[in-house]
């Protein structure tokens, strides 16, 4: 929930204009409006506007357009300093703050015309280490969906039906607690969803993710559906409370049904069965990476090559286990 009212005009005018042309996601509003708070606070530190001690106290609703006009690049840089070295801030957690920084200061010089030149327009980002997504296996998937499919609980087939979309289609969990039945095309099998940046995708369904749907459809409550500022009455996965699943809901479902099949829950995760279902369609399905990548929903391709990774690290691995290796 973005506070409004604790920030200056400027953030928000930023805000608005990343949700009304930019056509920014409610979550990447908030982490736009995060990103910025924690970087005007450190401005007033490093300005000496503040003597507040606690960092998340210090309030940045009275920072002035004419103290934003003196940050300079090497100003940035000493924020993305503290974020290293105070915070520990992870690079990948740094790119993301630049990110913002880079939208936020081009706003202001090109399109609201408060700044006469933008500081952040030679901000670089980090190298960002590519590591090798963790997925289940194909046997370890096998067993969830037997383990979901076998278990004696008045939600099995709404249970059934989310696991096997995550691990067939590569689902976001935004995008899975998002669908509505109306979204659903059992004739032509396919499913549409609102992936980042509000993007429109269609997602086609195999046989195993129809037959779970309309099992869950044959069970699923018709009567006494919330009527909500969630659609709820729309939403194909209901909770008990029959309203629109949370994501909250989801998690646990799927943290549940892992630890049945006895896989490890510190190592795997709803998004980890995202890129299960991306590494088997990879490895198994021969799929091209541009289909992977349009299935994913992926801007860039360079973030759908993740899973090449993969398929390469088990040719090294193959070299390895040669018989004639230690000779």
């Amino acid at each position: 929930m973005i506070n409004a009212d604790q920030n200056p005009e400027f953030v928000n005018s930023f805000l608005d204009y990343s949700i009304t042309i930019l056509n920014k996601s409610p979550n990447s509003v908030k982490e736009y409006n995060y990103d910025l708070n924690a970087f005007l606070r450190y401005m007033k530190i490093h300005f000496k506007l503040t003597n507040e001690t606690d960092f998340n106290n210090i309030s940045i609703k009275d920072f002035s357009l004419d103290t934003l006009k003196k940050i300079t690049l090497n100003d940035i840089h000493a924020f993305l300093s503290y974020l290293a070295l105070n915070q520990k801030a992870k690079p990948a957690t740094r790119a993301r703050k630049i990110s913002t920084i880079r939208i936020f200061f081009s706003y202001l010089s090109q399109k609201a015309n408060l700044l006469e030149s933008n500081p952040a327009q030679n901000l670089e980002t980090p190298k960002l280490d590519k590591r090798i997504p963790k997925y289940l296996s194909l046997d370890d998937s096998k067993k969830l969906l037997n383990v979901t499919a076998d278990e004696n609980d008045e939600n099995k087939e709404r249970d059934l039906a989310i696991i096997t979309l995550f691990l067939n289609c590569g689902l976001r969990l935004s995008e899975l607690v998002g669908i509505n039945v109306s979204n659903i095309d059992f004739n032509e099998c396919k499913l549409t969803v609102i992936g980042k940046g509000n993007k429109e995708r269609t997602i086609y369904l195999n046989k195993a993710c129809i037959n779970s749907i309309k099992n869950y459809l044959l069970v699923r409550p018709t009567e006494g559906i919330k009527i909500d500022s969630k659609a709820s009455n729309k939403a194909l996965f209901l909770s008990k409370r029959k309203e629109r699943i949370s994501n909250r809901t989801v998690q646990y479902i799927v943290e549940r049904e892992l630890q049945k099949a006895g896989l490890d829950t510190s190592k795997y995760s709803t998004h980890k069965l995202r890129h299960t279902a991306a590494t088997l369609m990879y490895q198994y399905g021969n799929v091209d990476i541009r289909a992977l990548q349009e299935l994913l929903g992926h801007e860039s391709i360079s973030t759908t090559e993740i899973y090449t990774h993969v398929s390469n690290e088990q040719v090294r691995n193959a070299v390895e286990v040669n018989p004639l290796a230690n000779l």
